[in-house]
């Protein structure tokens, strides 16, 4: 089975899903990022109406807290981060064996997001304040 994410814009691309077993191979390019890390995510909307916005919060059926793609708790849809080299590209080439193209993880109908920033994989950032 396969599903395929064709993204226009500024950004553009195209990203191919292809379930095998109990595995998603997830294959493909984005070109007009900056240089490197952005944040990879399945939105659980596939609403597009209005940007990012419009496409609700990280595809998260089983309501768990945010994480890597290796992480032991994740929502379904943190697929984590995507490098784009000098010339703003991204070539994707990986799987994961959480989401699925049908169930109860079924990603299709669902919004590809990549974002203008890194993704924390549930790490979090913080400030460090100090006296001097």
């Amino acid at each position: 089975q396969q599903a395929v994410a064709v993204l226009t814009g500024s950004i553009t691309g195209e990203i191919v899903f292809t379930e095998k077993s109990d595995t998603v191979y997830i294959t493909g390019t984005v070109s007009g990022l900056t240089e490197g890390n952005h944040g990879f995510h399945i939105h659980s909307k596939g609403d597009l109406r209005n940007g990012c916005t419009s496409t609700g919060s990280h595809f998260n059926p089983l309501n768990v807290t945010h994480g890597g793609p290796t992480s032991s708790t994740r929502h379904v849809g943190d697929l984590g981060n995507i490098a784009a080299n000098s010339s703003g590209i991204a070539l994707i080439d990986f799987t994961d064996s959480i989401i699925a193209l049908r169930g109860d993880n079924n990603i299709v109908g669902r919004a590809v997001v990549v974002h203008a920033d890194p993704d924390d994989l549930g790490k979090g950032f913080y400030l460090l304040l100090t006296n001097l």
